[in-house]
């Protein structure tokens, strides 16, 4: 009942690259309806009329059941992994010599996979003092990690923010 296009075929879309919790409002209260929904997806089917304190159990409940993914020790990158516990990188099985700055810094921003992290909350966990020192070591951890150090797949600037490690 949507402009253009019905909620089960807009949870179809979605479920073809997204994993995220969903679930459906909608008027339509047969169970070929909600059966439908929940095949397509839905992690949860309410009609309308409800009480808005149910659905706010039911969005609690789905949180809980999806929460957040155990965070890996495991960083890929290519044909490289990263241990963040050890402060170990591997290209093929191989050790790859970091120094503690580099690691420390692959560590952070391993913590945080994905996020963009400040250049001054960079330099303030590494004691670097300045940002600038920061970006010394983005530099030369990108020669160890990146395919084209000139154009970073992995440590990423993120423009008037900082920089964002991405794995594979």
């Amino acid at each position: 009942m949507m402009p253009g296009e019905d909620g089960f075929s807009l949870l179809s879309g979605i479920r073809e690259t997204l994993d995220v919790p969903a679930i459906m409002l909608t008027a339509r209260t047969e169970s070929d309806d909600r059966i439908d929904g929940l095949r397509r997806g839905a992690d949860d089917y309410l009609s309308k009329p409800f009480e808005p304190e149910e659905l706010q159990l039911r969005i609690n409940a789905i949180l809980r059941r999806s929460g957040p993914e155990a965070v890996s020790d495991e960083i890929r990158m290519s044909g490289l992994v990263f241990h963040a516990e050890k402060g170990e990188l591997r290209r093929n099985g191989r050790p790859v010599r970091l120094t503690e700055s580099e690691a420390l810094l692959l560590r952070i921003l391993a913590g945080r996979v994905g996020e963009p992290v400040s250049r001054h909350e960079l330099a303030q966990l590494m004691s670097a003092g300045v940002e600038r020192t920061v970006d010394v070591q983005v530099t030369r951890l990108r020669r160890k990690i990146e395919p084209d150090p000139r154009e970073p797949v992995y440590l990423q600037t993120v423009r008037g923010v900082g920089y964002r490690l991405a794995g594979d």
